[in-house]
C-alpha cells in the first residue's frame, strides 16, 4: 500500500513507524514548518528522515505546491495523524482511495482540539477514537471506524491518552486504511443531533474555583493532567496540581473548614476544603518546579486555616 501521511509530533511518528513496520511503502509525508522560536525539531520530521525519507514542509496545504507534491506521490491513500494545519477537501481527494483522520473522541460528540480533556472535566465515563473522512468542517465527515474506551473514575489525561487512545488509534488507522484501500469499509453520515463542539482546554477553563462541587474540581483536575495543568492562586502565587485525591464528606460532621481552607498538612500532602469534601493534594507545581504537596505547603508557608482563592 502507497501511503500519504499528513501529521505531527509523537502520534505522527508513531503512525508513520507503524505503517513502514509492517511493510506498506510511504510515499510522501506532510508535517509542520520549523517554528523559529523552539530549539526542538519536529518529531515527526526527525522520525521521517530518520528511515531515509524528505519531509514536505509547507506553509500553507492549499497551496499549488503541496497540491502537487500529493498528485506526484501516486497515493494510494493519505492518512492525517495529529495534524495542525487546514487541510483542503483538493488535497484530500487526490489520493487513488481519499483520506482518513484520527480524533480522540466518539464522533459526533466532543468534535474540537480539547476532545480528552472536556470528556474527563465534564465526567464522562467513556469516550474514544474516530477514524473518519475529513470535511472542511471541522470533526464534521463520515465515520469510518470507531472504539471505545472507558474512562475510570481516577483516570488522568495521561492515562486515557498514552495508555488507551495513542496505541489504539495508531492501530485504528492501520486497520481503516485496509479496510477503505479494500473497498470493504462503510461510511457513515454523524447524527448532528448528538454533536457538540468544545473549544480549546485553555488555562482559562482549567482554573479551580474551590466554591463549586469536589466531583467538579476533581474531574478538572484529572483532565488538566498534565496538561495544561489545572491551577489556583495562593495570594499572589500561581499553583498547578496534578496527582490528588479525592475525599468525600459523607456526614455534616465530617465537614472541615469552609471552600478554599487549608485544614490538614501530611508528611507527604496538604488537604484543601471543597463543597463536598476535600482535595488532598499530592503533586504540584509552584515557583520551584513540580513537588509533592508538603514541599510546596514548605515552599508557600502554608499553615492550615488559610486559604486559596476561591
Amino acid at each position: 500500500m502507497r501511503i500519504a501521511l499528513i501529521g505531527s509530533a509523537d502520534f505522527g511518528k508513531a503512525t508513520l513507524e507503524a505503517f513502514l513496520d509492517r511493510g506498506d511503502e510511504v510515499v510522501a509525508v506532510f508535517c509542520p514548518p520549523d517554528n523559529p522560536k523552539s530549539s526542538k525539531p519536529e518529531v515527526l520530521k526527525e522520525a521521517a528522515i530518520a528511515r531515509g525519507l524528505t519531509p514536505l514542509q509547507f506553509a500553507s496545504l492549499k497551496s499549488p505546491e503541496a497540491a502537487q507534491a500529493m498528485i506526484d506521490s501516486q497515493a494510494d491513500i493519505c492518512v492525517m495523524a495529529y495534524v495542525l494545519q487546514f487541510v483542503p477537501q483538493e488535497l484530500c481527494k487526490i489520493p487513488k482511495h481519499g483520506t482518513i483522520q484520527y480524533h480522540p473522541s466518539l464522533l459526533p460528540k466532543y468534535r474540537g482540539p480539547s476532545a480528552i480533556n472536556w470528556a474527563i472535566a465534564l465526567g464522562e465515563e467513556k469516550t474514544g477514537l474516530t477514524i473518519f473522512r475529513p470535511s472542511d468542517g471541522l470533526d464534521e465527515g463520515e465515520v469510518i471506524l470507531q472504539k471505545e474506551v472507558v474512562i475510570g473514575p481516577d483516570d488522568t489525561l495521561g492515562k486515557i491518552y498514552f495508555d488507551h487512545l495513542f496505541p489504539i488509534g495508531v492501530k485504528a488507522l492501520l486497520e481503516a486504511a485496509d479496510l477503505v484501500v479494500a473497498g470493504k469499509h462503510q461510511e457513515i453520515v454523524q447524527d448532528e443531533s448528538q454533536a457538540n463542539y468544545e473549544g480549546w482546554f485553555d488555562a482559562n477553563a482549567a482554573q479551580i474555583h474551590w466554591a463549586i462541587h469536589i466531583s467538579q474540581i476533581y474531574n478538572l483536575i484529572r483532565a488538566c493532567n498534565p496538561a495544561p495543568g489545572a491551577w489556583t492562586k495562593f495570594g499572589e502565587q500561581k499553583v498547578q496540581i496534578y496527582d490528588c485525591h479525592k475525599h468525600v464528606a459523607a456526614t455534616f460532621g465530617a465537614v472541615k473548614g469552609k471552600p478554599g481552607e487549608v485544614t490538614q498538612i501530611t508528611l507527604d500532602s496538604f488537604f484543601v476544603t471543597c463543597h463536598g469534601g476535600q482535595i488532598e493534594v499530592l503533586k504540584a507545581k509552584g515557583a520551584a518546579g513540580k513537588v509533592n504537596g508538603a514541599e510546596l505547603a514548605k515552599e508557600l508557608n502554608l499553615q492550615v486555616g488559610q486559604f486559596f482563592a476561591l
